[in-house]
């Protein structure tokens, strides 16, 4: 029959031959299992992308549909106003408001009369004919050793480069 070295050969042969079909064979099923659950894990990442989008897109449009409301009640509140103006209020603010309503928003039709500013003005007690401490020239005398005069005059500086030095 069979020796004994001809059946351990051919046994560790086939094993060898079944490891190798095995291995590939988990080699090959392997890749689709992982590109399967790669091909999942897409859909699912797109079905969220378009989920998010869609809620942003309502979102949009409901913020826009309540502005419009707003807008609506606005000027709804801003005819409530103007009519009760034209019935109980002097002819002068009926004016305004009838022509703030050309422009909604505009700033410069204001209800409120904004304040004219002047310039500070010199009350202080002074004699005649002398100047004021608003004044430019308060207190400036050409006799005054306290007030430091300019010794240099813009001849002396070299901007250009183009003078010799003096040292």
């Amino acid at each position: 029959m069979f020796s004994l070295s001809t059946l351990v050969f051919t046994g560790f042969f086939f094993l060898l031959c079944g490891t190798a079909l095995g291995a590939f064979l988990l080699h090959v099923f392997r890749s689709n299992i992982y590109s399967r659950e790669l091909e999942d894990r897409l859909n699912e990442a797109e079905s969220t992308l378009q989920n998010y989008q869609r809620d942003v897109a309502n979102s949009f449009a409901q913020t826009s549909q309540h502005i419009g409301d707003m807008t609506r009640c606005y000027r709804e509140m801003h005819e409530h106003l103007a009519s009760s103006a034209l019935k109980l209020a002097t002819p002068e603010i009926s004016r305004n408001i009838l022509n703030s309503a050309d422009s909604l928003g505009d700033a410069k039709n204001s209800y409120i009369n904004t304040q004219h500013i002047e310039p500070p003005r010199d009350w202080a007690p002074k004699p005649a004919g002398a100047k004021g401490a608003l004044s430019e020239d308060y207190g400036l005398r050409d006799d005054d050793p306290a007030v430091m005069r300019p010794t240099e005059t813009p001849e002396d500086f070299d901007f250009d480069g183009a003078l010799p030095k003096r040292y």
